[in-house]
Order: structure tokens, then C-alpha cells, then sequence
């Protein structure tokens, strides 16, 4: 099943959790972070680091089909497609990165999945289309608010939160699109 169809945030981040493994390896954060060099001097990466990359890019393949289903259904006025067309640009972002540094471990990086089981039949409107791009924001929110913490070096945290925000402002953004309180708490959970 697929983290961002979990039915409560707290599902999804185990899930993500789950098959992620607990933290990655030096060598992981140096190339995440952009730092070749230092991942070049870094100790060998372990199976659980291209693990949690490669979970992390599943999650981001999927992210990119749903907004190509959202693109496609015809549902989507014009300044809302260029919207959902922006966010899944940022997720192609992060899955390019998320396999170059699956491939610099030596890993074989995640291919998408030839189909996905989303609600196909349930998005008839605009703001169902909207609505289901939110809850697919929100579970990838809350699978890298619950990985923020196991990473121990702290530029892998930070690489992460990175993700987090943008991750973040997408939920919000839709949100405030479908008429719901853009940020709902003063925590997220």
C-alpha cells in the first residue's frame, strides 16, 4: 500500500519508517547535501541507506503520477493546472536527486510503478482532484517529520526538513485552494 493512501498521517510516517530503515550513513548526507567531495572521503554506504533513499524516491515517483492523473483528467482550470504542473516539477526534483545519490551508492535507484491504485473514480471535480493532492502532501509530510529526527549527522536533517517545507507549503497551498484554513494547527503532526 502506498504511504500517501494511508487513512492518518501517523500511518504514513510508519509505513515510510518501516521500510526505510533508521538513519543513513555519512556518505549519504555528504551526497544528499550536494558534497561530492566529502561523500567521496566518507565510509562505504550500508544496504539501509539505498533502502531509505530508495523509499523516499518510491514515495516521490508516486507523488509524480498523481499529479500527472490530476494534469490529465481534464478536471484542472488553467492557473490550478499550472499550480499542480509547479509542485509536481518540485517532486521531480526530489526524485532526481533521491536516485543520482542511490546510484552514487552503488544502489539501483526505484523505478516507478507501471500503474497505482488511486481513486480514479472518486475525482469528478476540480476540488476533488485538489483535495486528493492535499492528502497526498500531508502523508508525505508526515513521513519526513517522522525521518527528521533518526538522521544523526545534521546536514541530513537538513536535507530533509528541506523536502519537509516544500512538502508543507504544497499541503498548505491546496488547502487554501479548496477553501480549507491553509495551515489547520500550530503543529503537524
Amino acid at each position: 500500500m502506498s504511504f500517501f493512501q494511508m487513512p492518518a498521517p501517523i500511518a504514513a510516517r510508519r509505513l515510510f519508517l518501516g521500510q526505510s530503515g533508521l538513519l543513513l550513513s555519512g556518505t549519504a548526507v555528504a551526497l544528499l547535501s550536494g558534497q561530492d567531495a566529502l561523500a567521496a572521503k566518507s565510509d562505504g554506504a550500508t544496504g539501509n541507506d539505498v533502502q531509505i533513499l530508495n523509499t523516499a524516491l518510491g514515495a516521490e515517483l508516486e507523488a509524480i503520477a498523481a499529479y500527472q492523473l490530476g494534469a490529465e483528467s481534464k478536471l484542472l482550470e488553467k492557473p490550478t493546472l499550472a499550480l499542480a504542473l509547479t509542485f509536481q516539477g518540485h517532486h521531480k526534483e526530489h526524485a532526481e536527486l533521491l536516485a543520482k545519490t542511490v546510484a552514487k551508492l552503488g544502489g539501483k535507484p526505484a523505478a516507478p510503478k507501471p500503474s497505482y491504485d488511486f481513486p480514479v473514480q472518486q475525482l469528478k471535480t476540480q476540488a476533488d482532484v485538489l483535495r486528493f493532492a492535499a492528502r497526498l502532501e500531508q502523508g508525505a509530510v508526515s513521513a519526513y517529520l517522522g525521518a527528521v529526527p533518526l538522521f544523526g549527522n545534521p546536514d541530513l536533517a537538513k536535507a530533509a526538513a528541506s523536502i519537509l517545507g516544500d512538502e508543507a507549503m504544497h499541503w498548505a497551498v491546496l488547502r487554501q485552494a479548496v477553501g480549507e484554513a491553509p495551515v489547520p494547527s500550530a503543529f503537524v503532526s
